[in-house]
């Protein structure tokens, strides 16, 4: 080594220690459900199937008269339905209410058509017949 040169001494890097935060996290724990699974009523079901019955029996017109039987007997269920819905676990109530809106719709539209007062659709009418007829003309040379 010359005298007029310093050595020079070697300059490490700092090593920088950096903590690393860990920002990992655990997923939450689903909490278990307290008490049992919700059901659907049975009542408020056979409400909805009964009144979409009525109201197709009714559409008719020569039905009209066992749609509106069927229509009270839906109107019935779906005022139980509601009511077994108010406990607790148990679901439904959409569907008893709109059960109940279609026993209803299907009493009233029902006796319109049996007292006749729409032009378009009577108990003499076979609208069932009637759509089966035009149906095989439509499709008489396609199929």
């Amino acid at each position: 080594m010359a005298a007029d040169e310093t050595p020079t001494e070697k300059i490490k890097p700092v090593d920088r220690v950096e903590e690393r935060v860990e920002t990992r996290r655990e997923p939450e724990p689903v909490p278990e459900p307290r008490g049992p699974r919700s059901r659907s009523s049975v009542m408020a079901t056979l409400a909805l199937v009964v009144a979409v019955a009525s109201a197709l029996a009714v559409l008719t017109g020569t039905l009209a008269g066992y749609g509106i039987a069927a229509g009270a007997l839906a109107t019935l269920l779906a005022i139980a339905g509601i009511s077994a819905t108010g406990r607790r676990h148990v679901a439904g109530r959409t569907e008893a209410m709109l059960a109940l809106l279609l026993g209803l719709g299907a009493i009233v539209f029902g006796i319109l058509v049996v007292t006749e007062s729409l032009s378009w659709i009577s108990t003499a009418s076979d609208k069932v017949g009637e759509l089966r007829n035009w149906l095989d003309a439509q499709t008489v040379d396609r199929f």
